[in-house]
Parts: structure tokens; C-alpha cells; sequence
């Protein structure tokens, strides 16, 4: 394969930043966590800790459209927080979100494959992984606009199955579509039966800090901002549209799911989507779901892909990491970067099946601290970033402002603060600092001592 040392082609319009976004926010978690969080905070409570996410979620992308219209790049917060927190501080963030999909890639894998084994018991877990990871591979490395058509046709399916499941559930709750065999409450009134806090105001914060983080994937935008045309145009409505529709198909789906199905039917922590489209009598609900939670994850895994590649891409650009990785395919495509990702979600496929309670655990709860970390990183580098700007420049001169300066990256700071601290009070949630803290220490020593020297003596 041909190869150049060029940066990616400038090939992307808003439709494929929607998409792409999508992809990389919507999966398997918002078609099952927000039932198991109905029953133990209710759906009051789950409702406000997902306007809560929503809230944090938006102050994060503000920041990040600043920083990306004024510098659009491939290299993202990866080049935001080594120009303005520290070079240091930008390897880490790297590593960090190259392993948390590349992670979530071999769970998603293993996942596909047992949810077609319904249709296909006979074929072998390992033989449906290697044919999904081939074509998200095929996806990414042929062309960009392959990768493009398949993410916007997987990422909109699922976008229309939400929306087709709030139209159908907000019909059953008017009672125009009749409701067999479970009682609830008339209209909305489920919503409010058990009050704010049924259980306590504690498994209210744990969904909290769950939902704070519900929305993780938004920043896959800013990613794509090096290969999308005309980026100070595009970038922040293509993150206003992204935002509102992730908002009002989270939302949604939870107030349909809060108002039909009762805190006693445990089909709210197994299966709530088919539940409530069984009640409707909608004929095979269990396969059509199968269905899309497979697309659900294709699409989130081939987003993931294509956003670690890129940031493998980064780090060899600026010399963090063999240059070789950094290489191009005459389509402008990392193929590198898209191997050495392949082979890291080969590896997490593996020890997801051989070190499930071991190393995978482990993995699993450094991908876990990741998206604190990078959101965190992505509110004190804007903050940084402005203050470092005003003094040479007028803030008129910036073509995206981020509102309400300084209080909005400070807000994105003492968020993310304070879910590392209730994380920390977490018993379950422990583990992503007790792995991810001293993961990111050894990181930024690792860049001090082999790449902080070498770049002064280069100086």
C-alpha cells in the first residue's frame, strides 16, 4: 500500500460529524442502565441525574468547540493539553482515550458475537468476532468515505430505533395503543408514585455519577475536526444538533420506561425495551432488539476505531511513539494507527475471555476513569487556552467563543472533581482510581524521562 507522511484529507461535512458522534455516545448503555436506575433511584431521580449529565455534558462541548474551531486537528485534546496544560499531560490523555475504545472494542466484539449466536448457534464465538472486526477494519481502512456511508447508516438506524420507541411508548402511556398484561398509572403519573428519592438520596447520586457520563463519546467531534471541511463552520452546529438530539432521545426513552414499566417488574434491570414492546404486541420484539443492539454496537465499536487510530496518528506526529505509526495510505487513512488499534481490541477481546476477573477487570476500570479524565482535561485546557489567548489577543477574534468564561470550564473541572471524588466513596467505582491514577502517574513519568529530555536536548 502506497503511503504518504501528509495529514488527513479534509473530507467531512456535518452529517458525517452528527453520525460519527453518534456512533461513538449511543450504545448498549441507554437500551439497559437507565432501567436498572428507575428501580433503585426512580425514575424522578434518574431523570434529573440524566439532565444533570446532559448539563455537564453541554459545558464540556462548549469548551471543546472553542478549542477545536480556533485549532481544528486530528490530534484533539491530545494537542490541546500538551500545547496549553503540558506535553506531559497531553501523552496521557492519549494513551488514555486510544485504550478506553480500544477496550470497549473487545467487549463489544465478544458481544456481537453472543447476541448472533441467537440466530447462528452453531457458528463459533471466535469466528463471528473475527468476521465483525474484519469488516469494522475493512470500514476504516479502505476509503473515508466507506467509513462514512457505514457510519452514518448504523448510527441512524439506532437513532430512528429510539425514536420510534419514545413515539410507540408515548402512544401506550395516552392509552392509543392499548397495554396488555401489566397496570400502571395513567399517563405520567408512574413518574411521580415513589416520590424524588424512594430509597434514599444515595442511589440518587450513584446514578449521578453514572449518568454524568452517559454522554461520553460527544468529544469524538473534536477527533474528526482535522478532516472535516470548513471546521469554524461546521463544528459547533454539528454539536448543538448532536447535543440535542443525544438529550431528547436519553430523556425520552427514560420517561417512556418510567411511566409503563412499575418498579416491581424486573424486566427494568433484564430487558425494558422488549418488555414494553411486548405490551404493545409488537411481534418479534426480543429479535428486532437483538438486532439493534447488535448495529448498536457495530456502530459504536467502527466510531471507536476510527477515533483511536487517531489519536495512535497524534502521537507519532509529535514523536511520542514510533514515527512509522504516523505513516498515511494514499487514501490519507492511518493504517497503522487502525492496526495497532485491531490488535489492542484483539488482545481485550482475549482477556475478556481468558482474564475476565483479572487483567479485563482491570482494563475495564482504567476505560472507566478515562472519560473523567479526558473531560476534565478538556475543561482546564480551554481555561488555559483563553487565558493564554487574551494576552496577546481580543477575545473578539476568536470565531467561537465559549459562553460565561471562565465559569464554564470551571464548572467542567469541579464536575468531574467532584465525581472523582464520589467515585472514591463508591465501593464499586473504586477501582477506576485505584487503576487509573497510578496508570496515568507511570504514563507522564514514562514521558518525562524518555521524551521530555530528548525534546530540550532537540531545543
Amino acid at each position: 500500500m502506497a503511503e504518504t507522511s501528509q495529514t488527513p484529507p479534509r473530507s467531512m461535512n456535518t452529517n458525517h460529524l452528527i453520525a460519527l458522534t453518534l456512533g461513538g455516545v449511543i450504545g448498549t448503555g441507554i437500551f439497559l442502565s437507565p432501567g436498572y436506575f428507575i428501580k433503585t433511584a426512580g425514575p424522578l431521580g434518574t431523570i434529573g441525574a440524566y439532565l444533570v449529565g446532559a448539563l455537564l455534558v453541554c459545558l464540556v462541548m462548549m469548551c471543546l468547540a472553542e478549542l477545536t474551531v480556533y485549532q481544528p486537528t486530528t490530534g484533539a485534546f491530545h494537542t490541546y493539553a500538551s500545547r496549553y496544560i503540558s506535553p506531559g499531560v497531553g501523552f496521557v490523555v492519549a494513551w488514555l482515550y486510544w485504550l478506553t475504545w480500544t477496550i470497549a472494542l473487545g467487549s463489544n466484539l465478544l458481544t456481537m458475537s453472543i447476541l448472533t449466536q441467537r440466530w447462528l448457534p452453531s457458528v463459533s464465538i471466535w469466528i463471528l468476532s473475527l468476521i465483525y472486526g474484519a469488516a469494522i477494519l475493512v470500514l476504516n481502512l479502505v476509503n473515508l468515505a466507506w467509513f462514512n456511508q457505514s457510519e452514518s447508516i448504523t448510527s441512524w438506524i439506532k437513532v430512528a430505533a429510539l425514536a420510534v420507541f419514545i413515539i410507540i411508548g408515548l402512544l401506550m402511556v395516552f392509552r392509543l395503543i392499548p397495554i396488555h398484561h401489566v397496570t400502571t398509572l395513567p399517563f405520567f403519573e408512574e413518574l411521580g408514585r415513589r416520590g424524588w428519592a424512594p430509597h434514599g438520596i444515595g442511589p440518587i447520586l450513584a446514578t449521578v455519577l453514572t449518568a454524568n457520563f452517559a454522554y461520553s463519546g460527544a468529544e469524538m467531534i473534536a477527533v474528526a475536526a482535522g478532516e472535516t471541511k470548513n471546521p469554524a463552520q461546521i463544528i459547533p452546529g454539528a454539536i448543538k444538533k448532536t447535543l440535542l438530539i443525544l438529550i431528547v432521545l436519553f430523556i425520552g426513552a427514560i420517561v417512556v420506561m418510567g411511566a409503563l414499566l412499575p418498579p416491581s417488574n424486573q424486566a427494568l434491570v433484564t430487558s425494558p425495551f422488549v418488555e414494553i414492546l411486548n405490551q404493545a404486541y409488537i411481534p418479534f420484539a426480543a429479535d428486532i432488539m437483538n438486532a439493534i443492539l447488535i448495529i448498536t454496537l457495530f456502530s459504536a465499536s467502527n466510531a471507536g476505531v476510527y477515533a483511536a487510530s487517531r489519536m495512535i496518528w497524534s502521537l507519532a506526529k509529535q514523536g511520542e511513539i514510533c514515527p512509522k505509526l504516523g505513516k498515511l495510505s494514499r487514501h490519507g487513512l492511518p493504517v497503522y494507527g487502525l492496526l495497532l488499534t485491531m490488535l489492542g481490541g484483539a488482545l481485550s477481546l482475549l482477556s475478556s475471555v481468558y482474564t475476565a476477573q483479572t487483567l479485563y477487570l482491570a482494563l475495564t476500570a482504567l476505560s472507566a476513569f478515562a472519560v473523567v479524565a479526558v473531560w476534565l482535561i478538556i475543561g482546564w485546557a480551554q481555561l488555559n487556552f483563553r487565558h493564554q489567548f487574551l494576552k496577546e489577543h481580543d477575545v473578539s477574534e476568536l470565531k467561537y467563543k465559549a459562553p460565561w468564561y471562565p465559569l464554564t470550564p470551571w464548572l467542567v473541572i469541579i464536575f468531574c472533581l467532584a465525581s472523582i471524588v464520589g467515585i472514591a466513596f463508591d465501593p464499586d467505582q473504586r477501582i477506576a482510581l485505584i487503576i487509573g491514577i497510578p496508570f496515568s502517574l507511570l504514563c507522564y513519568g514514562y514521558y518525562q524521562l524518555f521524551f521530555a529530555r530528548k525534546k530540550k536536548k532537540g531545543k
